[in-house]
Parts: structure tokens; sequence; C-alpha cells
């Protein structure tokens, strides 16, 4: 059962704070570790890339860990928040396992002006617990998309979902566990992303048009 969980009314009172029971900020700040990945890339590819910040709703782009114990509902745990907003977190690990992969030229996330060949774009519709037995499951899906940024195209598109279940029912233990959720989603994302790469270089002409800049 998930423990001390604030409930809201409704996602929008929720994300504002309850009039009735009012939302503290969290005293304790939870962070991804540092990014590792078992899949390494066989070949760097000659691309550079840019990681967009995750497109995501309500409530997925606030900072709060989140639970789902029913399909209409979402709550909050107490007392603990992220050390920024969701889709900053996932932008951050998977700049940090793309780059650990060496799968490309350079990795940069958007804050970097720098100019690059593809880009990296998601939508975040996952990122919570819910209701497990006897433990709660952790729930992270990602529908990402390569561009090619010169001409637009879109190079490949794939949804990406995991599904880790937490040892124990106490923050320290969904938090670690969401590590390690993320990490798989990240290690995916980044071997997908080089054998898209790959394909774009296929014998039948470089789709996005990269390859002529270099």
């Amino acid at each position: 059962m998930i423990r001390k969980l604030t409930l809201c009314a409704s996602v929008l009172a929720f994300l504002h704070g309850c009039s009735v029971f009012p939302n503290p900020e969290a005293r304790r700040v939870m962070d991804f570790s540092a990014a590792t990945v078992d899949f390494r890339a066989a070949e760097k590819r000659p691309y550079s890339l840019r990681v967009d910040t995750p497109y995501a709703s309500d409530p997925f782009n606030g900072s709060r860990i989140l639970a789902k114990p029913t399909p209409w509902e979402f709550r909050i745990y107490e007392d603990v928040r992220w050390r920024d907003t969701i889709p900053v977190i996932v932008r951050d690990l998977l700049v940090q396992t793309l780059r650990s992969a060496n799968a490309f030229e350079s990795v940069v996330g958007e804050t970097n002006p720098v100019d690059t060949d593809w880009t990296l774009i998601s939508e975040l519709s996952a990122f919570h617990t819910e209701n497990g037995r006897p433990t709660p499951a952790i729930m992270i899906e990602l529908h990402s998309q390569l561009v090619a940024n010169r001409s637009r195209e879109k190079l490949c598109t794939r949804t990406f979902s995991v599904v880790e279940i937490s040892p124990a029912g106490d923050i320290e233990a969904i938090v670690q566990t969401f590590n390690q959720a993320g990490a798989a989603i990240a290690g995916e994302v980044a071997a997908w992303a080089v054998h898209c790469g790959e394909s774009a270089d296929s014998s039948d002409g470089n789709r996005s048009g990269q390859a002529a800049l270099r």
C-alpha cells in the first residue's frame, strides 16, 4: 500500500495545493544517480544530437513524486520531490546516457546554443507509481522521434515503456526503483537512436541530408 500520500480533489487542485489541506514545501529533494547503461555503440555515428526536454502535460510537468492508486486519481508523496521538474530529470538522464553510450559525435541538451544535425524529441506520458502486489510498480513511458534538423524529416519514431516493481513501499526504495526504470528506458533509447543513425546512412541515400555537411 502506498504510504504517506497527500490526496487532492483533482489534478488541478493537486498541482496548486489543496485549499483544505495545504501542500507545504517538500523537505527532501531526490535525484537520479549517475547514468549507468550496458549499451555501448559499436561505432560512433558522425552526427551531433540535441536532446530536447520532453513535452509533458499536468501532472507530469511538475517536480512532485507521483502515485496513481486508481485509474482516475493522482496523489503525491508527502515531504519529498524531485530536484527539478520530471521532464528536466528525464532530459538530463537521456543526455548522460547517450554520452556514455558513445553513440554520436556529440550530444547536447536543448539549452546548448550549438547547431546540431539531429534532435531527439519526446513526449512523456507516464512517470509514476501504481498499486502493485505487494509493493508499488514504477511506470515510465516515453514517445520519441529523431528529427533531421536541416530537412525537419522524421527519421525514426518509437514508444518506450518500462515497468519496475519496487522491493518495498518506502520512499527510498521507490526512488531507487525509479532510477532502475530510468536507466532501462534511457538505455533502450540510446540503442534505438544509434541504429536509426545507421539506417540513415544506408545505401539508398542519406535520408537526412546531413552527411553532405561533413
